[in-house]
């Protein structure tokens, strides 16, 4: 069963990263921002969407590293849900993925 401290470690860990800008907003929604960009947000302890190019969120999903996005599957958002603890690790490297947008870097553009 996920605890709320969970929610405090991940948005303790993104926070600390330059330029990210953290929101609160009512219902457990915890929303990070890059400038004008979001890089991801979370539903309370339950899970949390981040956005992908269409490309990279296939990769995620056909991985296991993340599901379809529960409205818009169609769209480069995925969905992790939330499970415990043991997901810290693996949600921090999605968002630190989309923090870092390593597919946007000139060698890896094809």
């Amino acid at each position: 069963m996920p605890t709320e401290s969970i929610v405090w470690r991940i948005r303790s860990e993104i926070a600390s990263w330059p330029a990210v800008n953290v929101e609160s907003h009512g219902g457990g929604m915890v929303f990070f921002h890059v400038g004008q960009r979001e890089i991801g947000h979370l539903h309370g302890s339950r899970m949390a969407d981040l956005p992908f190019p269409v490309r990279i969120r296939e990769k995620l999903v056909a991985e296991g590293r993340a599901d379809l996005h529960y409205l818009h599957p169609q769209s480069g958002w995925v969905t992790f849900y939330i499970r415990g603890d043991e997901d810290f690790e693996p949600l921090i490297e999605l968002f630190r993925q989309n923090y870092s947008r390593p597919w946007l870097k000139p060698s890896n553009i094809a």
